[in-house]
């Protein structure tokens, strides 16, 4: 494969992201809905590859050659490869241009809502595991390993789950990924979806207390465009810290993300030296072998991020520059992702597909209506409802979500919900624990990592109730 191919499939998938934009405009259903262009292009994508159109006309004689529809095998291999380069650019990026808080200020900002959104987490691993166990082996001959698909899925999202590809494969569960996608998007969806009801129920029933128009949003916000106003009142997508004679900003800024994912391969070929040396010799257990680079990748950035706490005084790192490389990633990575999803293994696995994304939505939202109430005691619906939507498999869904809410930030949901992430997405949500579970489970089977995530959670839900949940409402900032 040449540098051609490579880059005429990006090419290719920015395109497709064009076209997916004017769908949405075109047609209200997926603005009401707030379904990212992302996933529709990656839709578009998989009718015309070869899981759909691949399998239809080569049925008939003129097009026997088509068997990768209007795509070609070339570019569905680097569609295929590029969802697990791009997840460490986003992880790398997670904390970039974020002065990392005092941990006080964290925890006395955004303690209920870690605590909360940590016991949903650990509580799709419990349920899943569960299901594993009971279900999903003995009556589907799914791996015990299918038990972690719903917190890698909902929590983590297509990023994770595509990025885990890999992972999957070297345990002999391959088509793993492909139900950790498809869950993915069922959980995107459903998330938005359950989201607006709940806040449409919020409002009749008085549990909101900022909003009280569900339909506040104007036209313009419901399309995902920025402002038909004059274009000072545009918000700048980010700001020069550098003159470009001297750099480009955003060569600098792909530059510091480069260095963090680099720290983050030199934190895992040490990490797989030592297991080799170690526990891993002589056929021992291996689990580092098993982990991929963007859960490092994560803790590289947040190395430069604490380096440049220390030692920048100029400022170089722009935080909005840093989220518009991020987003990028994440746009290519979902529409690649759904693009090479295996519809025959969604189908081959279909009513275990099903009973995972029912069992993940009815936690979700059961621990949103009756756990987060009792967890958070200032505006507990603001602040819930943009972990329900992350738990949901889309960090952007529970921003959103906060959006609608709260559009003016008097709750500080938006506040904590950023802090938060400090003391979440290192560990779940496609932090170390969310890469992983498989090998744990691969390695040692499902009951130790059963009882391990259990107390893990109900550590986390007797701190959320009994701690968090009794304090007075005025100490949480």
């Amino acid at each position: 494969m040449n540098a051609d191919i490579i880059g005429f499939s990006i090419l290719l998938l920015g395109v497709g992201l064009v076209v997916a934009k004017l769908v949405r405009l075109k047609f209200a259903i997926f603005s009401k809905f707030f379904l990212p262009s992302s996933i529709i292009a990656g839709f578009l994508f998989l009718i015309i590859g070869p899981e759909i159109l691949g399998r239809i006309l080569p049925n008939f004689e003129v097009f026997a050659n088509l068997e990768y529809g209007l795509l070609t095998e070339e570019i569905v291999t680097v569609f295929s490869s590029l969802p697990a380069l791009l997840i460490s650019v986003i992880f790398a990026a997670l904390f970039l241009g974020k002065k990392i808080p005092h941990i006080k200020e964290i925890w006395l900002t955004a303690g209920p809502q870690v605590s909360f959104g940590q016991t949903v987490a650990w509580g799709q691993y419990v349920l899943g595991i569960l299901l594993a166990i009971f279900v999903l082996s003995p009556v589907f001959g799914l791996p015990y390993m299918s038990g972690a698909l719903i917190e890698i899925a909902f929590e983590g999202g297509h990023g994770t789950a595509a990025g885990l590809a890999s992972t999957f494969e070297d345990v002999g569960f391959a088509e793993g990924a492909d139900l950790a996608l498809g869950l993915a998007t069922i959980g995107v969806v459903s998330g938005v979806i359950f989201g607006v009801i709940l806040i449409n129920w919020g409002v009749r029933k008085g549990k909101t207390n900022f909003l009280k128009d569900p339909k506040s949003l104007d036209e313009t916000e419901l399309r995902g465009i920025v402002g038909l106003e004059s274009e000072e009142e545009k918000p700048s997508a980010g700001r020069l810290t550098v003159s470009p004679y001297s750099i480009a900003p955003l060569a600098l800024h792909v530059g510091m993300i480069g260095v963090a994912i680099l720290l983050g391969r030199g934190i895992l070929e040490l990490l797989v030296r030592l297991e080799n040396a170690t526990w891993g010799a002589d056929d021992g257990v291996i689990i580092m072998g098993y982990l991929p680079l963007f859960p490092l990748a994560m803790l590289g950035g947040v190395i430069v991020q604490v380096f440049l706490d220390k030692y920048d005084s100029y400022g170089l790192i722009d935080r909005e520059m840093i989220k518009r490389l991020q987003g990028l990633a994440l746009d290519f990575l979902i529409a690649s992702a759904i693009a090479t999803l295996s519809l025959q293994v969604l189908g081959a696995n279909i009513w275990a597909f099903l009973l995972l994304a029912i069992v993940g939505i009815l936690w979700n939202v059961g621990a949103f209506l009756f756990l987060a109430r009792r967890m958070i005691p200032k505006n507990w619906f603001e602040r819930g409802i943009g972990d329900f939507g992350q738990s949901m498999g889309m960090t952007a869904a529970g921003l959103m979500l906060i959006r609608i809410v709260d559009s003016k930030g008097d709750s500080k949901a938006l506040e904590a919900f950023g802090y938060k992430q400090l003391l979440f997405e290192p560990f779940v949500g496609g932090g170390i624990m969310t890469a992983l579970s498989v090998p744990l489970i691969f390695n040692f089977g499902p009951w130790p990592l059963l009882i391990f995530v259990t107390i893990v959670m109900i550590i986390w839900l007797l701190v959320g109730l009994l701690y968090f949940g009794r304090m007075d409402a005025s100490k949480i900032d």
